[in-house]
């Protein structure tokens, strides 16, 4: 657990308050909202690592990752609540998943259309030199 201002950063998966994960993802976060509640929940139990931030007993934001535990993870469902919003807690989320934690030296990966200029100050840049393929499921498309 790490303070940051009035916040708690935790890896406690225990700790996640789902209610909050859930209303977020399924009504806020572009990315992800034709997924079920079963998935999200699905998706948090086979995350490799996960970090919540509290306020108090309140959760104010998320981060997970799925990784292969040795030397590359990839960076998902990254939030803050409206309320928490502009106090730097996206950025340290970010920071606790990539820098602090134990995949500090590890190729981390993900994908976004938003939040470029956070993303960038831990690194993470376009990949422009051709070793990057992708193959995108059939899963329903993320709405816009």
């Amino acid at each position: 657990m790490r303070i940051f201002g009035d916040y708690e950063l935790d890896d406690d998966r225990t700790r996640l308050d789902l209610d909050v994960v859930w209303k977020f993802l399924s009504t806020e976060a572009y990315w992800g909202r034709w997924r079920t509640r079963e998935q999200v929940e699905a998706a948090i139990d086979g995350s490799w690592r996960v970090v919540g931030a509290y306020r108090g007993d309140e959760q104010a934001g998320f981060a997970r990752a799925f990784s292969d535990g040795v030397s590359s993870a990839y960076l998902a469902d990254v939030f803050v609540v409206g309320s928490a919003r502009g106090s730097g807690l996206g950025k340290e989320l970010v920071r606790e998943m990539v820098d602090n934690g134990p995949g500090a030296g590890f190729r981390w990966m993900l994908h976004t259309a938003d939040a470029h200029g956070l993303y960038r100050q831990f690194g993470f840049g376009e990949h422009t030199q051709g070793r990057y393929l992708e193959r995108e499921g059939t899963f329903p498309a993320p709405l816009r």
